[in-house]
């Protein structure tokens, strides 16, 4: 290999241009840092922030004493939705329910074609955002969308951190957060969780070790169904104030849908911060729309790139949007739908305890989570065996440790909830794998 350059910048730049070329496979070794100055006769701390930058582009591996390798290619990761193909009762999707969703296209009213210029955001769908967003955003917050959840925390975080920073996140984590995450080169910090969401203590444990940015889920957490009690809130937001400056991101993605109430972990001090409420559940996934209630310094970042004539969010979707959240008969639909996601998945709980199995007693959302005391896969082959398709826990680990199955219960019957229990309750017989959230 042969590395040039005398600032951090043009060595980074070199040693990039052979990892993209190739002629530095993944696994390679870069030379010390000590070897490598002297060979280019300039500053160690200039070819340790070399590599400092490319660790931080996921483009290598700093291994403390062990040395810098070229990282490994990107690989493609779990992802939410159905598996193509399967013969299985499919359990693992985390779909709503499609006999819930509205159709958006009879709801679209007739307008004019909007062209490049025109405003990002139609003044009818920011009225009823807006209705929406009013009671738990603080006074003063400006109103932008996103092209769903997963977008706006993409965009959020682009706006504030650099790769390489580290953002706190639930463990598990919801797999679109986790993906989003580690392909824009952030470090995740995992913050322990149990029935009430996050935990205070291993919160303040991740502020203290750097993290810039924290990201959570108020309400039907994905993949446990964990929410924030109005006590947690309190608790966390006691740990929140004291890192002013640090970017608070809530994901509250089943709003609409949610029996629970929704807590507020802002503190009033939080200089940065975004509540994403995404319309994918009650309306549909396609719809691709998120609301932002944020602060005003977010907000101008985000237009940077939502910008009238670059990359708004399109008026056809706002306009359906706008026709659903107004239409009282759409909105009572939704909530219709919300009591009978969380009638089902109450449903299977009660299936599960007349088995003997336990699971946390607040869950909300379109998921069931059973906890493991150890790995999954064993369970989740022993149920494709009695044909069940479920989806296995540890994907969603921020770190070693998460342990259960995720269960889809959106679209689950009665009877098939009971067929459910038997078989879990056979397959767990056969594993003495039960655990608990928070202590797996």
């Amino acid at each position: 290999m042969k590395i040039t350059g005398q600032t951090a910048a043009a060595v980074f730049e070199s040693i990039r241009q052979q990892i993209l070329s190739g002629a530095l496979p993944p696994g390679s070794s870069l030379p010390p840092v000590r070897e490598l100055a002297a060979q280019l006769a300039i500053n160690r701390n200039t070819v340790a922030a070399a590599y400092k930058r490319l660790d931080a582009a996921g483009l290598a591996v700093t291994q403390g004493r062990r040395g810098t390798v070229v990282a490994a290619r990107p690989v493609a990761s779990a992802q939410e939705g159905s598996a193509a193909g399967t013969t299985l009762f499919d359990l693992s999707s985390g779909n709503p329910d499609p006999q819930w969703l509205p159709d958006l296209r009879a709801l679209l009213p007739a307008r004019a074609p909007r062209l490049y210029g025109t405003p990002t955001l139609d003044p009818t769908l920011a009225l009823l955002a807006r209705a929406q967003l009013d009671p738990d955003c603080p006074a003063g917050y400006a109103l932008e969308l996103s092209h769903g959840a997963v977008d706006a925390i993409e965009r959020v975080l682009t706006g504030w951190l650099l790769p390489g920073d580290r953002v706190a996140v639930e463990n598990p984590c919801f797999l679109g957060s986790l993906n989003t995450l580690r392909a824009a080169g952030h470090a995740t910090v995992a913050v322990s969780i149990d029935e009430e969401g996050m935990q205070p203590v291993s919160l303040a444990a991740a502020l203290e070790a750097g993290a810039r940015a924290v990201l959570l889920t108020p309400r039907a957490h994905n993949p446990t169904g964990a929410c924030i009690s109005a006590r947690r809130a309190r608790a966390l937001r006691q740990v929140l104030e004291r890192y002013p400056q640090v970017l608070v991101l809530i994901d509250d993605h089943f709003a609409g849908l949610s029996q629970q109430p929704y807590h507020s972990v802002l503190p009033p001090g939080t200089q940065r911060w975004a509540l994403v409420r995404s319309l994918s559940k009650s309306l549909g996934p396609d719809l691709r729309l998120a609301l932002l209630g944020c602060d005003a310094d977010t907000a101008a970042r985000l237009r940077l790139r939502l910008a009238p004539g670059t990359g708004w969010v399109s008026h056809l979707l706002q306009d359906a949007a706008a026709a659903a959240l107004g239409s009282a008969r759409v909105l009572a639909r939704v909530a219709k739908a919300g009591r009978d996601y969380a009638q089902r998945c109450q449903r299977v709980q009660a299936a599960l305890r007349e088995r003997g199995i336990a699971t946390p007693a607040v869950m909300d959302g379109l998921n069931l989570w059973l906890p493991l005391a150890q790995d999954s896969q064993p369970l989740v082959l022993a149920m494709a065996q009695r044909g069940w398709q479920l989806r296995a826990g540890e994907v969603f680990a921020v770190q070693p440790g998460v342990h259960g199955v995720r269960i889809t219960t959106a679209s689950l019957s009665a009877v098939d909830a009971r067929r459910l229990a038997v078989d879990l309750q056979q397959a767990l017989q056969a594993q003495g794998a039960l655990g608990v959230l928070g202590r797996t």
